[in-house]
């Protein structure tokens, strides 16, 4: 079992900049890729960007350019950096993270945290 612990949301004004958090527990696993997604009210959640083990990165094309995805393999962190906000970025961030325990491949999300971009 994996807990995802989430932080850094908020509420911040259209260009401002907000940085998410997510933390990875447990035991056993190997991560593959940690990754943000977000939902918006009466959207369907859609990625965000994705950071593999390997560092390789991929961003919806909303984000690029605006936000930055990295890891930190030893805390088992993912950090979102998120710059030039817009109130379309208003939504529901979640942490996932695809790993790897006993040869089995499992999927797990976090509890989600609020972003609002607004004046």
């Amino acid at each position: 079992q994996v807990q995802l612990v989430e932080s850094g949301g908020g509420l911040v004004q259209p260009g401002g900049s907000l940085r998410l958090s997510c933390a990875a527990s447990g035991s056993g696993f190997s991560i593959i890729a940690m990754g943000w997604y977000r939902q918006a009210p009466g959207k369907e959640r859609e990625l965000v960007a994705v950071i593999g083990s390997g560092g390789s990165t991929n961003y919806a094309d909303s984000v690029k350019g605006r936000f930055t995805i990295s890891g930190d393999n030893g805390k088992n962190t993912v950090y979102l950096q998120m710059n030039s906000l817009k109130p379309e970025d208003t939504a529901v961030y979640y942490c996932n993270t695809r790993v790897v325990i006993n040869k089995y491949r499992y999927e797990y999300w976090g509890q989600g945290t609020q972003v609002t971009v607004s004046s």
